[in-house]
């Protein structure tokens, strides 16, 4: 069973195990059977769930909404996370030149509009700022999170995919915590270990979402001498503490880490959810955790 933490100083309860719903459009499935899946996940205790207003050329969460609208008590057993300041181009924004950023106080403010109305919800409960935006003023956004927070539209707010500096000056001009990064984890790109993203969080005991967790499925197809690396020694682990798959590894090794990442499971299969629960139970060595980090560099450690 997976067990709920506070994953910040004055920030919520949110589940060990994230289940992500960015792929929900190619699952083909009908609103009863989002309906199931979505039961089926927090049976195992699985209860935080992870949108983008983006998702699905801004489908997404309207699939999950109608899902939701079938049973109105499944709300108040989850916790909804979703992100907002990518503008795409397509049939959704006509007059859109380029793919852009937007952290303008009229677009999250339109933009948490539009994912209540899609989601069929009158709270979002986490909120993040989807990527760090060149033209971000701090103060601006800060003035957009305390009035969403005011009249009840989002109870906390995060980033995902914020540099240490980047976090920082956000939070210096908000009155609440950020309550987590949302980044990018797995054994093919750890950036975050190295570049201070993380030892950033663990200072504030403020614990990161981890995204991509298998690498899109390259440590699984293994395309590249690193990623060839890396499946053969994290078959070789999987052998040694008795997993039943590598992508069980894999989660152990995300982890491992001190700052305690939640994991986001990008899979529509509950079989493949179940597989990620029973990585709970598998710890790692030190030098088990450093042989994927050895494999993925392709060298020994200075």
């Amino acid at each position: 069973m997976v067990a709920k933490v506070v994953v910040a100083q004055q920030g919520p309860e949110l589940s060990e195990l994230v289940q992500g719903y960015w792929r929900l459009a190619d699952w083909k499935m009908t609103p009863q059977q989002r309906l199931s899946f979505l039961k089926q996940h927090i049976e195992l205790g699985i209860t935080t769930v992870d949108h983008a207003d983006i998702y699905g050329n801004y489908e997404c969460e309207k699939l999950f909404g109608e899902a939701l609208a079938l049973d109105s008590s499944v709300r108040d057993e989850i916790e909804i996370v979703t992100k907002c300041d990518i503008k795409l181009c397509g049939n959704k924004n006509p007059d859109q030149k380029i793919n852009h950023y937007d952290t303008s106080a009229k677009h999250i403010y339109q933009s948490v509009d539009n994912s209540l109305e899609r989601l069929g919800i009158s709270e979002i409960d986490v909120l993040l700022i989807h990527r760090p935006d060149a033209l971000m003023d701090a103060d601006e956004v800060a003035g957009a999170f305390a009035e969403l927070h005011k009249v009840g539209k989002v109870k906390h707010f995060g980033v995902s995919n914020f540099s240490p500096r980047q976090f920082e000056l956000l939070q210096s001009r908000l009155g609440k915590p950020l309550v987590t990064n949302q980044v990018e984890i797995n054994p093919l790109n750890f950036d975050v270990v190295h570049d201070g993203t993380l030892d950033q969080l663990q200072l504030l005991r403020t614990r990161p979402m981890a995204w991509s967790c298998l690498a899109g499925g390259e440590l699984f197809n293994a395309t590249t001498a690193q990623s060839k690396r890396v499946r053969a020694e994290l078959e070789a682990i999987k052998e040694e503490v008795g997993a039943e798959s590598i992508d069980q590894v894999i989660y152990a090794w995300v982890r491992s880490l001190p700052c305690k990442p939640l994991p986001i499971i990008g899979s529509g299969k509950i079989e493949r959810v179940k597989t990620a629960v029973s990585a709970l139970d598998i710890e790692l060595t030190r030098e088990q955790w450093f042989r994927v980090w050895v494999a993925s560099k392709g060298h020994g450690v200075p």
